[in-house]
């Protein structure tokens, strides 16, 4: 599975980063392609999808798994390389279209909740929730197909349970600081993040051990916790019904249960977890636990994926001339009245939680420490004492202003005192 997303330019000559970021088996993020391009249309998101294509071998029959934020001209791009693969839509955006019209709380659990369902029968339940607490809401949320944004309508072929599209908004915020500089040092830049992330993950990977990766194990350890609750019956071939707080049936031949956990993350449920401890009770051969998770998520797989390099290259100074008669030039751009902005144009959502009460809210701005004059904390949270040489400026200050009073009220007691004893 990958994700697409296309970040703006901030230097002087604008532009769009477009990117597609995948998931290692660790669960972080593993940038795959990226590329600087003029605008985020159409005609610019297929010609990155067909160079994508290309590099890792995908036809128009592919069935691979991509997800977006809905960009412009990225979905009927897909839909013309790519008709057979299936395409996630990131559910933070689709909250933040549905607070447009229906704010709060109770929209956003009900949307959640029907996102998380694992089966059509849950997700229906949910959705019906949802209708009874507000018809037009539920009519809203209908018209985006399901299979785009909830977990029980996921055919299973990318082995992942992601609902939003992260990957994509964490590499953007690794490579904030180009897309303020020149094309080509923006991408030397990003390069240089890349090759410097690899030895990061290299060093993380000699200090694990085990069958899994870090992530795949803390999974299966939260799933073991859940696990203890639940009973389980066998009917005497590969098929064993599980109760506890729900009741489904685990194929241990087909490594497949009726709740569609499994299938769609790769890790084994609670049931059928709870499964093979009574196979292993009943003397059965299961072998350890980890060996029922999916390869992809075993240690050596996530060694492998790190085995290619960013290598480093020389400097400007030693790149060779390049043989091409043409000469290439920026795209024509029309440069718009009035200062540049480099800032991100928020949404009418964000502005409106900035603004309360007809009041500018703190809540996307940076605190600045009235100690330390550090970001990100204030006083009362600063872990560093406050200067002495301040205190005793503050103190001798305060000491001067008092001495000043102090006279002035002398004064005029004695001025006050004479003209009495004149009078």
């Amino acid at each position: 599975m990958l994700g697409l997303d296309g970040a703006f330019m901030k230097g002087q000559y604008p532009g769009q980063v477009l990117s597609a970021v995948g998931a290692d088996p660790n669960n972080n993020i593993y940038p795959v392609a990226y590329a600087i391009v003029e605008a985020e249309n159409l005609s610019s998101w297929t010609w990155f999808l067909q160079c994508l294509g290309d590099d890792l071998d995908l036809g128009s029959n592919s069935h691979f798994t991509f997800i977006s934020d809905r960009q412009k001209g990225l979905m009927a791009a897909i839909q013309k390389l790519f008709p057979l693969a299936e395409h996630r839509f990131c559910l933070k955006h689709i909250h933040e279209n549905m607070k447009l019209s229906y704010k709060g709380k109770l929209y956003k659990d009900k949307l959640w909740k029907a996102a998380k369902c694992t089966t059509v029968v849950q997700f229906e339940e949910a959705m019906e929730e949802l209708k009874a607490f507000n018809k037009n809401a539920h009519a809203w949320l209908s018209k985006i197909p399901p299979e785009h944004w909830t977990l029980s309508h996921f055919s299973g072929r990318a082995v992942s349970n992601m609902l939003m599209n992260n990957m994509c908004e964490s590499f953007n915020s690794k490579i904030i600081d180009a897309r303020d500089k020149p094309i080509i040092s923006a991408l030397e830049y990003i390069r240089e993040y890349l090759m410097r992330r690899i030895v990061t993950i290299l060093m993380v990977q000699q200090r694990t051990e085990g069958l899994l990766t870090p992530y795949a194990q803390q999974a299966l350890e939260d799933i073991k916790k859940e696990a203890t609750r639940y009973s389980v019956q066998w009917n005497g071939d590969d098929q064993y019904q599980v109760s506890g707080k729900s009741q489904c049936v685990v194929h241990m031949d087909r490594k497949w249960c009726t709740c569609r956990a499994w299938e769609i993350s790769g890790i084994p449920c609670r049931h059928a977890v709870a499964t093979i401890w009574f196979m292993a009770t009943n003397g059965k051969q299961v072998g350890c636990l980890e060996s029922w998770v999916n390869p992809l998520y075993r240690l050596d797989n996530w060694k492998k994926v790190y085995s290619f390099k960013v290598n480093p290259i020389s400097g400007r100074s030693m790149w060779p001339t390049s043989m091409v008669p043409t000469t290439l030039k920026p795209p024509k751009h029309k440069k718009q009245a009035g200062r540049p902005k480099k800032a991100r144009r928020k949404s009418a959502v964000e502005m409106e939680d900035m603004t309360k009460g007809g009041k500018l809210s703190k809540k996307y701005a940076v605190q600045t420490c009235g100690n330390c004059k550090g970001k990100g904390h204030n006083k009362r949270s600063c872990s560093k004492k406050p200067s002495e040489g301040g205190a005793k400026v503050k103190t001798a200050v305060g000491g001067d202003v008092k001495g000043k009073r102090k006279q002035h009220n002398d004064g005029g007691k004695g001025k006050a005192a004479k003209k009495s004893k004149k009078a």
